[in-house]
């Protein structure tokens, strides 16, 4: 590794929209730890990148543990020194239907720990790591259902009620704005990104997006400029509303 190459960790990136995130910071030269569960899916998806001139590495990493957390951190330094840009991508669903006079609690609380608190876990655990690159960039991937203005915008076609999925987007959004400020005055900008409504595993492939479109904004918020914005929350049309 040359001392100019820039390295990225990408939670959840076995599939879908994680993949295409780290496909698309190793097209412009960098080199991306694929962050996931599953050794096969994981190892897979390294090979994959690989094939297509990928400068890709394996990290185990269950948002939900901390130890797994720990491990990944220590893997990275190991291999890399440093991180230029974490991209918080793992979530889940917590299946549907979700109506809040139905939804089970537990699956509430398993929303958060992964979608919220897994973020939280794995970005204090990159934050040194991060500190040591000239241009650290954080993006955590919200939706555009964590919006509470359109969540209640007359009209708005939100999809399906989701006690657990969408206010944990709403909370997440919340939790970054809260870095956002802590970090205020460092070099590490921290930003959410809304990849769209995109056909992967998450929705039953139901989406009229591919994960390679809704990529896209992680990716350029991933590589900002150091003047670029933060705290803020993007799609591909720009900012999204609270």
């Amino acid at each position: 590794m040359t001392e100019q190459q820039k390295t990225a960790l990408v939670t959840g990136a076995n599939k879908g929209i994680g993949y295409e995130v780290a496909a698309g910071l190793g097209a412009l030269g960098w080199r991306v730890g694929v962050g996931a569960r599953d050794e096969e899916r994981r190892e897979t998806a390294v090979a994959k990148l690989r094939a297509a001139g990928v400068d890709a590495f394996g990290v185990p990493l269950d948002v939900t543990d901390d130890a797994s957390v720990q491990a990944a951190a220590a893997l990275v330094e190991g291999r890399a020194g440093h991180l230029d840009a974490l991209v918080n991508n793992a979530g889940i669903t917590g299946g549907m239907a979700q109506t809040p006079t139905t939804a089970d609690v537990a699956t509430v609380r398993e929303a958060v720990e992964t979608n919220v608190i897994g973020v939280i876990r794995v970005t204090n655990a990159m934050l040194p790591l991060l500190r040591r690159s000239p241009s650290p960039r954080i993006v955590n991937v919200s939706s555009s259902v964590g919006s509470l203005t359109r969540q209640t915008a007359p009209g708005a076609e939100m999809g399906p009620i989701a006690l657990a999925y969408s206010p944990s987007k709403t909370f997440l959004n919340g939790v970054t704005v809260q870095y956002a400020r802590e970090l205020h005055g460092t070099n590490i900008l921290i930003n959410l990104a809304c990849p769209g409504y995109c056909a992967t595993d998450l929705n039953g492939f139901q989406g009229h997006r591919t994960p390679q479109q809704g990529a896209a904004t992680a990716i350029r918020l991933a590589t900002l400029p150091d003047d670029g914005p933060t705290g803020r929350f993007f799609d591909d049309d720009g900012e999204v509303p609270w």
